[in-house]
């Protein structure tokens, strides 16, 4: 074997063990879904037309179905309180259905500073933005959640790389492209590296939902599990 051939072989091992070795170091894998609210229905729920919390799921698919809609994605929102009442923001369809939280601290992960809003215009824009940059005008939906994830593109300065503050985590961003991408860790995770994995997909801004209550409904992927014990939902619905 020539002197370039041992050479070349060796980079190739060198390129193989640093490929495991970043694999093995890689955040814990996160289920994400993407919707472009240019050709997807994008919808917040709390309670059915009788004024019920739905709660979950289950509940939000069977009333979605009385009026022939579909459910294809849901994901739990901003966190809630013991009645399943929103923690702070919360528009439906135009209407502010709870007051935006302007508390500086608290007890929780809402009031780690600085928290935010995930919000859909009139003109079908999605928008995360901190909640002292939150504006109400032309908004057709707002959840409001903390802390925020990512602020323009840099990770929140609380987070530290290698914490042990473990948990299942779910969260939104929004892509470079205007688009708007949920993501859920398939297992615990600190807020570094979930803040890591939407940073890694170019999203500017990321907004934390909530932690070990989280849930994800995703037929196309494999997640079917309908139940849930949550405040708003997000829904993307078809029309049948």
């Amino acid at each position: 074997m020539s002197i370039y051939q041992k050479l070349f072989s060796s980079i190739i091992i060198i390129c193989i063990i640093g490929f495991f070795s970043f694999s093995l170091n890689q955040p814990s894998a996160v289920l994400s879904h993407t919707v472009d609210l240019e050709k997807q229905e994008l919808k917040l729920y709390w309670k059915n037309d009788d004024g019920k919390i739905l709660k979950h799921f289950g509940k939000l698919d069977t009333w979605l179905k009385t009026k022939n809609e579909k459910l294809v994605f849901a994901m739990n929102a901003g966190m809630y309180k013991t009645d399943h009442s929103p923690l702070g923001l919360y528009i439906e369809k135009g209407k502010t259905l709870s007051e935006l939280s302007t508390k500086e601290s608290g007890y929780g992960n809402f009031y780690m500073q600085p928290n935010g809003v995930f919000y859909i215009t009139d003109s079908n824009k999605a928008v995360v933005c901190k909640t002292t940059d939150f504006k109400s005008e032309g908004v057709k939906y707002a959840t409001q959640s903390g802390p925020m994830l990512l602020i323009d593109g840099d990770i929140h300065d609380r987070f530290k790389d290698g914490s042990k503050n473990l948990n299942i985590r779910n969260g939104v961003g929004i892509l470079p492209n205007g688009s708007i991408v949920f993501g859920m860790s398939k297992d615990l995770i600190n807020f570094y590296d979930f803040a890591t994995y939407f940073k890694s997909l170019g999203c500017e801004n990321a907004l934390y939902l909530d932690g070990f209550v989280s849930k994800t409904y995703l037929p196309s992927k494999g997640y079917n599990d309908l139940k849930g014990n949550f405040g708003v939902i997000i829904g993307e619905i078809e029309k049948q």
